[in-house]
């Protein structure tokens, strides 16, 4: 499978070099959220508006290696305009594709996606799997978004 990790590796490098959403949102009304990986020095701040449960724009910036900063990239990219609920879905699916150990009581494959989600781009990261040390850069953005919505859903 050299030409299909050769192509995911493209997709990572292009959301590396050519970020979707990167930026600020005034806040208010936007919440900001920080989250910082002490192992690698990886640091990512989400901002993200929500309107009726809808995630209306979604911009991140930070530092970070190629894995972190595309990983970022490609889940703006993929929840933005969608509502929470899917967001619930996709991140599910997304962390059960980085497990590295299956969970009994999970009901969504390990290293596959429920058959309603498609990754998409979000794909090209799993081969991250094969370096543990490596699945906290992929995750970071994933685990920081899901703090800044808790909290502008506890605003609103």
């Amino acid at each position: 499978m050299p030409d299909l990790e050769d192509l995911y590796r493209e997709i990572i490098l292009d959301h590396y070099r050519n970020p979707r959403n990167r930026g600020e949102l005034d806040t208010p009304p936007a919440v900001r959220a920080e989250g910082f990986n002490p192992l690698c020095g990886d640091e990512v701040i989400i901002y993200v508006q929500l309107a009726d449960g809808v995630i209306e724009d979604i911009k991140f910036g930070g530092q970070g290696c190629s894995i972190s900063q595309a990983s970022s990239s490609m889940m703006s990219a993929t929840v933005k305009g969608r509502t929470v609920e899917e967001l619930q879905r996709f991140n599910h699916a997304f962390r059960s594709m980085m497990s590295i150990e299956p969970d009994p009581d999970d009901p969504a494959p390990v290293n596959g996606n429920s058959p309603d989600v498609k990754l998409g781009d979000l794909e090209a990261l799993k081969g991250v799997v094969k370096f543990p040390v490596r699945i906290k850069c992929a995750t970071l953005s994933w685990h920081t978004l899901t703090q800044a919505v808790e909290e502008a859903q506890a605003t609103s």
